[in-house]
């Protein structure tokens, strides 16, 4: 039985909850976000919080109650507060850009990396941080997992694009001999 789907998800002031069929609608000014949950759990808004229940009582309607719970949740979080990200770019000429809604990369190439920013997701560049900002969770990360794939840190130097959190284990360089 999951613990995560217990709790009932609780809306954040300013954020509208209204369930259309299957789909969970939630509105805060001109950002919608919605949580299609194919029948899987029952939906009951209250006054101030949201009730997700199991429709069967096998394993799998179990784990998709606390899936559905942590998505909903971070649909609210994302409405109320918004994701971030941070990128740290390492290496001597590796540099970032944002110019209208492209971010230009400089990362040792003969040519610069150029990124369509999508939708909904806000980058900025301060020196050698990028900062990914969205109202969604899997955007955020999936931008973010994208421009670090440009150029990953390597363990000798630690040259490349890591997350600032990131601790990338370094290595030994070729040892001299006798």
């Amino acid at each position: 039985m999951s613990r995560v789907g217990k709790e009932p998800v609780t809306i954040p002031a300013g954020v509208e909850v209204s369930v259309d069929g299957t789909v969970i609608v939630a509105k805060k000014g001109k950002l919608e976000k919605r949580l299609e949950t194919h029948g899987r759990v029952d939906v009951s808004v209250e006054e101030k919080e949201v009730k997700l229940t199991r429709v069967g009582e096998t394993k799998e309607s179990s784990a998709f109650w606390g899936t559905y719970r942590a998505l909903l949740n971070n649909v609210f979080i994302g409405l109320d507060k918004g994701f971030t990200k941070s990128l740290e770019i390492n290496g001597v000429g590796y540099r970032a850009a944002v110019n209208g809604k492209v971010l230009e990369l400089q990362l040792g190439f003969s040519h610069p990396v150029n990124f369509d920013i999508p939708e909904g997701i806000e980058i900025k560049v301060d020196k050698n941080i990028i900062t990914i900002n969205g109202s969604d969770k899997q955007q955020v990360g999936q931008v973010a997992a994208v421009i670090r794939g440009f150029r990953p840190p390597e363990p000798y130097k630690g040259k490349g694009v890591k997350y600032t959190d990131e601790v990338i284990i370094r290595k030994a360089g070729k040892a001299a001999g006798k």
